[in-house]
């Protein structure tokens, strides 16, 4: 397995295929093998392009990494950087859930290696955006601060880190309790549903930047983790975006987190995405080479 060294910062990737680039992201802190994801990848590589997966900071093989005003500006971060050391050019970024924030930052603040961006199940409204905090953070934050980092890299949700990546423990060892504890304060405070702002953490000069060809799909209107409202404002929001309804129906997210547990994941049917955006990238960007 690759591994790219981003100034200390190792990230675990994959490509496969040949030919226009791009890269799919995810939500939650899933894996670059989580079901779904490497068939959406081959889907592609079959239809000529060259396709990166990839494990963000805090998932899977990759440093864990605790800095800035949230976690998916890191991450964020860390795709924009990823794109430049592996010198894929203008890049289609496509990404859904916690995937879809982190492909949205990444486009906006690095327009030099996006070619286009594709959205799905985009998070938002005030229990959507709560429960992030609730789930991303919460548990470090009480292990944090009633039993210190020794605490924290016991909880269940960082042992598939440090079992990929056993450096991660001895990052977790080596922070300051009161420092990481501040960081999980602000990205808890990034999931406050407070402000007038489209996604947690993007802003007006973000919006501005956006230049390359924009896809939306269209949540469930039973959806209440991301939306209906959420993918309409967004749509609505950014630059000659399209909104287009996803292939499959209205109970798509409950469906896939009531068969979880049998399949494994909540992606498993994101290949049948692609026919539609092959069909958009030929359309709006171009097949590339």
């Amino acid at each position: 397995m690759p591994v790219a060294d981003l100034d200390g910062m190792e990230i675990a990737y994959e490509l496969v295929g040949e030919g226009q680039p791009w890269v799919l992201t995810p939500g939650g802190r899933f894996t670059k093998e989580v079901g779904g994801l490497p068939e959406m990848a081959q889907a592609l590589a079959e239809q000529g392009k060259q396709v990166l997966t990839w494990d963000r900071p805090n998932c899977g093989a990759s440093s864990v990494v605790f800095r800035g005003a949230s976690e998916s500006e890191v991450q964020a971060e860390a795709l924009g950087a990823l794109l430049r050391h592996l010198d894929l050019g203008p890049t289609v970024i496509v990404g859904g859930s916690g995937g879809a924030r982190v492909s949205l930052l990444a486009a906006a603040r690095n327009p030099d290696v996006t070619a286009g961006l594709a959205m799905l199940w985009i998070s938002g409204g005030a229990p959507g955006l709560i429960q992030l905090a609730n789930y991303y953070c919460m548990p470090s934050a009480d292990a944090a601060w009633h039993g210190g980092m020794e605490a924290v890299v016991e909880l269940d949700q960082w042992q598939e880190v440090i079992a990929k990546n056993p450096s991660n423990r001895e990052r977790f060892l080596s922070m300051d309790r009161q420092e990481f504890m501040d960081v999980i304060d602000r990205w808890m405070l990034a999931y406050c549903p407070c402000e007038d702002t489209l996604v947690p953490g993007l802003s007006d000069a973000d919006v501005a930047a956006l230049a390359a060809p924009i896809l939306v799909f269209r949540s469930g209107a039973s959806d209440m983790s991301h939306t209906r409202a959420t993918s309409e404002a967004l749509a609505a929001g950014l630059p000659d975006a399209e909104l287009v309804e996803p292939p499959w129906g209205d109970e798509e997210w409950n469906e896939r987190r009531a068969a979880v547990e049998q399949t494994g994941s909540l992606f498993v049917r994101w290949p049948l995405l692609v026919p539609q955006l092959i069909e958009w990238s030929n359309r709006t960007i171009g097949a590339g080479s």
